[in-house]
């Protein structure tokens, strides 16, 4: 499986302004490559390159391998451009984002990222140095740190290319890891997670993971942007581009934690993991007008995606099972019903009278599907009739 590694870079300031200087010169040449590819038409590597190679490297003073690195992005990004507009994510064609996106060429940004292959970087691991070229030369002796696990991850599966990135003022390099999967087990049974909005993930077991805290740091972000928005300056613009960025790395930080401490105790168990499947609840729900907002911003897939690739990494099998009814389903009797959840937070069957928390009666329900489904998931096929 391919992972992701962010190592930090820590360069002195002579080192800091080459790389800016690389990275600023990289992106006005792939902004260039790429207004050529608009207007002839080019989308494809080897015609793009015959066109713009020699004007990356004598215009722009690109080395050979970073000029074939600026014109696979550019291609990349059209590649990209082309499949959000197949399917949808830009609107129909008589949208106003998708007319502009098909109207202009695409524009990279000065601080946008740039690939480098081994050709144009060499990594230390030892030293914890890299080794890159830059406009100014090659610059050697670059400093770079990281999470233990992470830099272990990249010195023994790093794989392919580098993408070196600016983020606040600071040096970061993505490196991608392939990363081999171990063979799932056979669960000796199932935690059923239950998602939702207060409580973010609650299991069969009853640990419950809540989203008080998140919901009031969402809170607070909210008014924070209400407040400047009423502004428009453009100070305010860049401000509430930074909060984004902000309350998206802290929704990330408190799904990683809660998937991390799911897949831990499911793989020291020797269980498996079992959610619901959550794909189209926007087109299967109606919502308030208050709630349409916290729902669609919600990270309900992020969460499900990093209890996947946790579980795919430690060899804890993984199942995604039908989401119908969970909340309003009794586990012991079967019996389904909407009275059967009179509040958010209980349960009590009118027919059996169980009674519990409402997220954990779904849970267990999660967990009671994975059961069933694992059955025949697991089922030996057939062998083909004799004639």
């Amino acid at each position: 499986m391919k992972l992701v590694v962010w190592v930090k870079l820590l360069p002195t300031s002579e080192q800091a302004l080459a790389l800016e200087g690389t990275l600023r010169i990289c992106n006005r040449a792939a902004s260039h490559a790429s207004a050529v590819a608009f207007a002839k038409g080019l989308k494809d590597r080897n015609g793009l390159q015959k066109e713009v190679y020699a004007d990356l490297k004598e215009v722009f003073g690109l080395s050979a391998q970073p000029a074939v690195r600026a014109v696979k992005k550019v291609v990349d990004a059209y590649t990209t451009l082309k499949a959000n507009l197949r399917a949808g994510n830009l609107g129909p064609p008589a949208s106003r984002r998708y007319r502009k996106a098909v109207s202009t060429p695409i524009v990279f940004r000065p601080e946008a990222a740039q690939p480098f292959d081994d050709r144009c970087l060499s990594w230390q691991h030892d030293a914890r140095t890299v080794s890159i070229w830059t406009v100014d030369g090659r610059m050697k002796g670059i400093r770079y740190t990281g999470h233990t696990d992470q830099l272990k991850t990249l010195a023994t599966h790093r794989k392919g290319e580098s993408d070196l990135v600016q983020r606040g003022g600071k040096w970061f390099l993505i490196a991608t890891c392939e990363v081999p999967e171990p063979e799932a087990y056979q669960p000796v049974d199932w935690i059923g997670v239950d998602r939702g909005i207060v409580n973010l993930a609650t299991t069969s077991d009853g640990t419950n993971h809540q989203g008080r805290s998140l919901s009031r740091y969402r809170r607070w972000q909210a008014r924070k942007r209400a407040e400047l928005q009423t502004k428009r300056t453009r100070s305010a613009t860049r401000r509430l581009a930074r909060r984004a960025q902000q309350e998206k790395r802290h929704a990330t930080h408190v799904n990683h934690r809660i998937s991390k401490e799911i897949v831990s105790v499911a793989q020291r168990t020797g269980r498996g993991i079992a959610v619901e499947e959550l794909d189209g609840i926007h087109e299967r729900v109606r919502l308030r007008r208050d709630q349409r907002g916290t729902l669609s911003s919600w990270p309900f897939h992020q969460l499900g995606a990093h209890l996947a690739y946790k579980a795919r990494q430690a060899g804890v099998p993984f199942l995604e099972v039908d989401a119908a009814y969970t909340s309003q389903r009794c586990p012991r009797c079967g019996h389904t019903e909407r009275a059967n959840r009179p509040t958010r937070d209980h349960f009590c069957c009118r027919r059996c009278g169980l009674a519990g928390p409402a997220d954990v009666v779904a849970g267990v329900n999660v967990r009671d599907r994975a059961r069933s489904a694992w059955v025949f998931v697991t089922m030996p096929v057939p062998s083909a009739a004799q004639p």
